[in-house]
């Protein structure tokens, strides 16, 4: 990954504008301040714990501590690190953060902002990482997706969560049940959160899986929802999709660092690891699109299918009552043609010769029968009876 310095601005953030610069500790004991609360809200830092060869020495009441205690010794020979951790902080306290811990202003417009995809950067000795952590929710079948912020310094390590994933509680307390992982340094804490995230998608997949297997079963049923189910879950898989996608990116970015910048032979290989893990899971968030497209395109098929099978019965349907439309105008006018006779000859006129012919009644009868027997033979040959 390229080194991108940070630029010299003439005015300083927009997000930072209220704050001063203060004189940064020099004295040896840190002056007690309280956590960083907010009554009736989650408290924005979340911990904050100084190490020393990988084992907790104290936790420190506020981030000027805990940067107080990075300069107690200079070499930094006892292998200090110092974490801090906070949810959803205001404006003001990632300005605090950066003016203690030097932090490039670029990266701290983007963790004030948030929303961001996920990268890597490095602004000379500081690394800036964001990542995007998911959760399935079983309840309403739907992934949920958390950002989180890293700063990694050579004795320090910030990260800030936007949501509840991940669980950086779990990362921590692994960390330090293995102290010498953890006096590898930041690159230890970057290694174990970027594994708890992308361990963080196996379950995500599994449920992404189990939904795949539900839509199919309900696609060769017939389920006439089916269709907005395969499009919504598609949006899912997508998003997963651009949340994983530059895993593979970042873990490239740190592995071309490895001689550079000398990590640890045993963090390299765990990188290389994970980065084996996220290959794995872009396989199958492709394998789950490329299933979805077959999917959809035989819900299309079947679809179609059913639409014909129906359109065929309707004509069907058409033709028989057709046939009986038919024969019942056929025998209508062969009935018709009697009572068009009869009624001829039951207008009471004065002047109609064949009332007195003699031969007027057999012949009204030979008419008649005549007309009908030549409709019914035109009819019948015309297959309309």
């Amino acid at each position: 990954m390229a080194d991108r310095r940070r630029p010299q601005l003439t005015a300083p953030l927009t997000a930072l504008s209220t704050l001063t610069r203060r004189p940064r500790p020099t004295g040896l004991a840190p002056e007690p301040v309280t956590r960083l609360e907010l009554p009736g809200r989650a408290p924005k830092m979340v911990d904050n714990a100084v190490y020393s060869n990988g084992r907790r020495v104290d936790t420190p009441g506020s981030p000027e501590e805990s940067r107080t205690w990075l300069r107690l010794t200079d070499g930094f020979t006892e292998n200090r690190l110092a974490w801090l951790g906070l949810y959803r902080p205001e404006p003001h306290q990632v300005g605090e953060l950066a003016e203690l811990f030097d932090l490039p202003e670029l990266a701290v417009e983007d963790a004030i902002h948030a929303h961001q995809r996920p990268k890597f950067e490095r602004y000379g000795d500081t690394l800036f990482v964001v990542l995007k952590a998911a959760r399935y929710l079983d309840a309403r079948e739907e992934v949920e997706f958390g950002e989180l912020h890293l700063f990694l310094g050579r004795d320090f390590v910030i990260t800030i969560r936007h949501a509840e994933s991940p669980d950086l509680a779990r990362v921590r307390r692994r960390l330090e049940s293995d102290p010498e992982l953890l006096a590898k340094g930041s690159e230890s804490v970057l290694y174990a959160i970027l594994d708890a995230v992308v361990d963080g998608y196996l379950p995500v997949l599994a449920g992404l899986d189990k939904d795949i297997d539900e839509i199919e079963l309900e696609v060769f049923r017939g389920d006439p929802k089916v269709s907005r189910r395969i499009y919504e879950l598609s949006q899912e898989v997508l998003d997963v999709q651009r949340a994983t996608a530059p895993l593979a990116g970042i873990c490239a970015a740190i592995t071309a660092g490895f001689e550079k910048y000398g990590v640890d032979e045993d963090l390299r290989a765990n990188l290389r690891d994970v980065a084996d893990h996220v290959t794995g899971i872009n396989e199958r968030v492709d394998a789950f699109r490329s299933q979805l497209r077959d999917i959809l395109t035989v819900n299309a098929t079947l679809v179609a299918q059913r639409q014909n099978e129906e359109m065929k019965t309707l004509s069907e349907t058409s033709i028989a009552q057709g046939e009986e439309v038919k024969k019942i105008s056929a025998w209508a006018a062969i009935l018709f043609a009697p009572s068009l006779v009869g009624g001829v000859y039951g207008m009471n006129f004065d002047h109609m010769p064949e009332l007195t012919w003699v031969f007027g009644y057999p012949f009204a009868l030979a008419l008649m029968f005549g007309i009908s027997l030549a409709l019914y033979v035109i009819f019948k040959r015309r297959d309309w009876i």
